[in-house]
């Protein structure tokens, strides 16, 4: 028996959603890869357009879960307003998943690191013959991996 699950990155001013149709064990199917871009201008608003749109998209696909990639802390030490403002949209997408109507599952990639496999999240990231096993369905673009890779891990969550 298989689910749907989406991976969501968020991040600058886009939100990454892979959904995908994950059997128990085996290659994943991607069924959608789409990066929502907020919308320019006020800031409130464009945040809230983002939530409906994140929010419709898991209700009318029945997406029952959600693992989004969580905050990390800057390697320079300093956050930046980026940084800041990713973490904003962060938390727009992690509301909208909920209110959508998926149980939302945040992991880190230190912490995919740690659990998964025998390499750091990065590696898998850029191994394109990883990535030739573990998926069919859709073309997954390059920038999605990372959240497609949230679901791989997360499969026996």
């Amino acid at each position: 028996m298989s689910e749907r699950v989406v991976g969501v990155v968020a991040s600058g001013d886009a939100v990454i959603v892979v959904d995908a149709d994950v059997p128990n064990e085996g290659a994943i199917t991607i069924v959608a890869d789409a990066t929502f871009k907020l919308q320019k201008g006020d800031r409130a608003g464009a945040y809230q357009l983002m939530h409906q749109r994140i929010a419709d998209y898991v209700r009318e696909k029945k997406i029952k879960r959600a693992v989004i990639k969580a905050s990390a802390v800057s390697q320079a030490g300093k956050p930046t307003l980026a940084h800041f403002q990713s973490a904003e949209l962060r938390g727009v997408a992690m509301s909208a998943l909920h209110h959508g109507g998926a149980n939302v599952d945040i992991r880190s990639k230190a912490n995919i690191s740690k659990t998964f496999g025998e390499r750091k999240a990065d590696e898998y990231v850029k191994d394109d013959d990883f990535w030739d096993e573990s998926i069919t369905g859709k073309d997954l673009r390059g920038g999605s991996r990372e959240a497609a890779l949230l679901i791989l891990a997360s499969r026996d969550k």
